[in-house]
């Protein structure tokens, strides 16, 4: 077997930002009506600010603007919902972002829905998920789809393999299991339910971490040849696969970090542009 390729989702991001910002040299060229993403964060979420000072930096480095919304520990749904809808109303932002998680008073998926489908670039909302669903074009959720552009980029065949994501959360697991069901994989979706959970990986021609659990994923439940994206980020610098030990059984992987993870930001852009531009992201095939 050759040796594995490392996925570098830091270059593939690195592209796709050189590619925002030609695009908007071009589209904005006086300069004076830049796309803009707002981003709300409730609450002192110490992970959380250091997301958000990231997608600040991001915006910047492409030429767009960024509106940071900050709101206090103590806030009701209903508060968030009033700044939500105000920003729905601003013509002038094109992308909004709530930071997950909020304090546990909020009802976050309410807040969540509350966001425009045409301002959705995090691919946050029902909306959203219902057409990523049914095959049509939408703002998806930026780490599955990250994850998707990676395998794009690197010709990795994705049609009639075995895939296996570990992980069933709606903005990661989940959506991610349509895509790859979306571009013809067979795809069992696991979670911590599942049983003879090793014996399932170790069918998987692709393997999705997605459970954000430190190294749950074992590097013996690996088949030899197979794909691992790994989109977890954990304590130590560890992702949810056993990485260390499974990339040399592996034909491709993500590191941790440097994989996953500035896929993520560049994707927030990209459909942020994509807004700007009054268009959704393509259907995956």
């Amino acid at each position: 077997m050759k040796s594995p390729t490392l996925l570098d989702g830091k270059a593939i991001s690195e592209k796709i930002r050189n590619g925002i910002a030609s695009e908007l040299k071009k589209t904005n060229a006086d300069g004076n009506n830049p796309p803009t993403l707002a981003t709300i964060l409730v609450g002192n979420n110490p992970a959380s600010e250091t997301y958000v000072n990231m997608k600040v930096k991001a915006c910047a480095s492409v030429g767009m603007l960024s509106k940071y919304v900050r709101l206090p520990e103590e806030t009701t749904t209903e508060e968030l919902l009033s700044e939500i809808n105000k920003l729905n109303a601003d013509k002038s932002v094109h992308g909004i972002l709530l930071q997950h998680p909020v304090p546990h008073q909020i009802d976050e998926r309410r807040c969540f829905d509350a966001i425009l489908p045409e301002k959705d670039v995090d691919g946050v909302t029902t909306h959203s998920f219902g057409k990523l669903s049914m095959g049509s074009e939408a703002y998806f959720p930026c780490t599955p789809y990250g994850m998707i552009l990676l395998l794009k980029e690197y010709g990795i065949e994705v049609a009639g393999k075995h895939a296996v994501v570990v992980g069933r959360s709606p903005i990661l697991g989940k959506p991610m299991a349509i895509m790859l069901t979306n571009l013809d994989a067979t795809v069992t979706l696991c979670h911590s339910k599942t049983k003879d959970l090793p014996e399932l990986v170790k069918q998987a021609d692709i393997v999705v971490g997605a459970v954000g659990k430190p190294e749950f994923i074992k590097s013996e439940w690996i088949k030899e040849g197979a794909v691992l994206l790994d989109a977890g980020y954990n304590v130590g610098n560890v992702g949810d696969i056993e990485i260390s030990k499974a990339k040399d059984k592996s034909s491709y992987f993500t590191p941790v970090p440097g994989g996953v993870g500035p896929m993520t930001i560049a994707v927030l852009l990209l459909q942020t542009l994509y807004s700007y531009q009054g268009k959704f992201s393509p259907p995956l095939k």
